[in-house]
């Protein structure tokens, strides 16, 4: 039995009882009507604030309809106390019984407790981790996993219909400089002394295992060839790597995702390019020039003509590019792409669980949305905290370009997922 329903029809059966007396108007609404916890505890178990929401259209004093409901609900065997607090809130005490047989309730349930049809089984797909693919998860991916995944279990808990949805960011010049970084380590792994690693790369370790794998499938087929030749070709082979043991480190974490979603294959589809269009032929496209940064404006900043979203029309603060100065398109340009893949595929609401430092993505992913769906709830996007990861009562900065960081394999080794 849930509490909260069960008395929630006591009040609507007193309020049927008091029309049918004539102390009140038959035929009022009563659909605002609430019983939950009262806000202090102290207050008693439950509250309702039934005779604040009927009494104006029964044309009585708040209190005085109170008083009315509370003797009703005084003649409940299960209900100790009953007080009016204000100017008519009803609280309500139980008889400690009530809550101890809901033990029984939750036991006899099981799995099955607190489930709820309030979803009706609509379609919410749930984006979160989507942690590039430059490296192992680290720590502070933890947070968003745990929070995405129980967000979609209570979903699903509540009725809905839920995919839990992985974006891999596998387009773009991160990958290129990882491919770039993991052919250094393949030059390694067959014998030539590399030296340090150049500024810009990924130094980690973790390549090492990737590069060694390569080479034993490839020998030296791609030593000293052309970059335009190796750069596809590992960059592929690192990133199945990358994800592979991230996908690992899920099923570790107890998250199975239903989806992976991939970025270069939207590009390489032409998805990218088709949005692109068809935002610009509902003339949401347009070349100008943005006005200049807030505050100190940048040395090497210029006014110069860029193909634009307009983003303002639809709840944005700028409107924003989506093309760069090379031609190509911008991040930017291949999500909101990939928000309309989302929405195609028959979602009706898009949640997206970002960390705290993407404040600045919210608008306009949102602005995209609401433009694609016509809806401007479409997208919720919520952002967690980071997580603070200290030695010796120190913060640690965690970078996978710098190569430092805890990753989450680690940390399941020494902790697991219980804690």
């Amino acid at each position: 039995m849930n509490i909260y329903a069960h008395f929630e029809n006591e009040i609507r059966t007193i309020i049927t009882s008091l029309a049918e007396s004539g102390v009140i108007p038959a035929g009022l609404d009563a659909s605002r009507i609430t019983c939950e916890a009262p806000r202090d505890p102290g207050h008693g178990d439950l509250a309702t604030n039934a005779a604040m929401v009927l009494a104006k259209p029964a044309g009585m004093n708040p209190r005085q309809l109170a008083e009315a409901i509370a003797e009703k609900l005084g003649q409940i065997t299960s209900i100790t106390e009953v007080t009016i607090a204000g100017p008519g809130f009803i609280n309500m005490r139980l008889e400690l019984r009530q809550w101890q047989e809901r033990v029984n309730d939750i036991l006899a349930a099981g799995m099955a407790w607190g489930e709820s049809r309030i979803g009706d089984g609509k379609t919410v797909n749930v984006e979160y981790v989507s942690a590039n693919p430059t490296g192992p998860l680290h720590a502070a991916h933890a947070r968003g996993a745990i929070i995405g995944d129980a967000m979609a279990a209570l979903l699903e808990k509540a009725g809905y219909t839920v995919t839990r949805e992985y974006y891999i960011n596998d387009a773009g010049s991160q990958v290129d400089t990882l491919a770039r970084s993991a052919y250094l380590r393949y030059r390694e792994a067959l014998g030539e002394d590399i030296g340090e690693i150049p500024q810009g790369f990924y130094p980690g370790d973790y390549l090492k295992d990737t590069a060694a794998s390569f080479a034993k499938i490839h020998g030296d087929a791609y030593l000293n060839k052309d970059e335009s030749e190796w750069l596809p070709v590992i960059r592929a082979f690192a990133i199945e790597d990358m994800m592979a043991g991230i996908k690992h480190d899920l099923i570790r974490l107890g998250i199975k995702m239903d989806r992976f979603s991939s970025e270069r294959a939207l590009v390489d589809e032409g998805t990218v390019d088709k949005t692109m269009a068809s935002l610009a032929k509902k003339g949401l496209i347009y070349e100008g020039v943005l006005e200049p940064p807030k505050g100190k404006i940048p040395d090497d900043w210029e006014p110069r003509e860029q193909t634009l979203f307009k983003a303002t029309d639809f709840g944005d603060d700028i409107d924003r590019p989506i093309k760069k100065s090379d031609g190509t398109w911008t991040y930017f340009a291949s999500d909101v792409a990939y928000h309309l893949d989302k929405l195609s595929r028959g979602s009706a609401r898009l949640i997206n669980i970002r960390g705290a430092d993407h404040g600045g993505y919210v608008k306009r992913m949102q602005a995209a949305v609401y433009a694609m769906s016509g809806d401007k709830k479409a997208l919720d996007l919520r952002r967690c905290q980071l997580v603070n990861l200290m030695d010796n009562g120190k913060p640690v900065k965690m970078s996978k370009r710098a190569g430092t960081f805890v990753t989450l394999s680690d940390v399941l080794d020494s902790v697991g997922k219980e804690n």
